[in-house]
């Protein structure tokens, strides 16, 4: 049997070639982009986490440990969190014996984050405590 004669559409061209490798390249960069921005929402959902299980034991402290009456503290929890504690009365409530008040307290943990606007990223934690009023000077 005589060879077949070569036609210019045996094989594929060089173009053709380059064009399949940056079509695979394109995509291979999507899939690692994709997986990177996995990791680092996993890493900011874990850093949120830790950072509320923090503020969570300092709101628990409030009335057990630390007293409930006006009061501004913070400090340093390791690991480059910040926490900051802050007890104000909140309005007058009407029928609240006159020996008691209700206090706003609010603790906020806060962290370095370069990919936040403001460079760092917090979470708040909110709620009311009933406490004794404060004697007068």
């Amino acid at each position: 049997m005589p060879p077949r004669p070569s036609t210019p559409q045996d094989g594929f061209t060089l173009i053709e070639v380059l064009v399949a490798f940056v079509i695979v390249i394109l995509a291979l960069t999507v899939a690692y982009r994709g997986m990177l921005d996995g990791v680092a929402a996993t890493q900011l959902s874990n850093r949120t986490q830790d950072a509320l299980s923090r503020a969570q034991s300092h709101l628990a402290a409030v009335g057990h440990g630390m007293r409930i009456g006006p009061l501004e503290q913070d400090g340093d929890d390791g690991s480059a969190l910040h926490w900051h504690v802050r007890i104000v009365p909140a309005e007058a409530a009407a029928g609240i014996s006159s020996g008691l008040v209700l206090y706003r307290v609010q603790v906020t943990e806060s962290w370095p984050d370069p990919s936040a606007a403001s460079g760092r990223r917090s979470v708040e934690l909110r709620t009311l405590r009933l406490g004794t009023r404060e004697a007068s000077p």
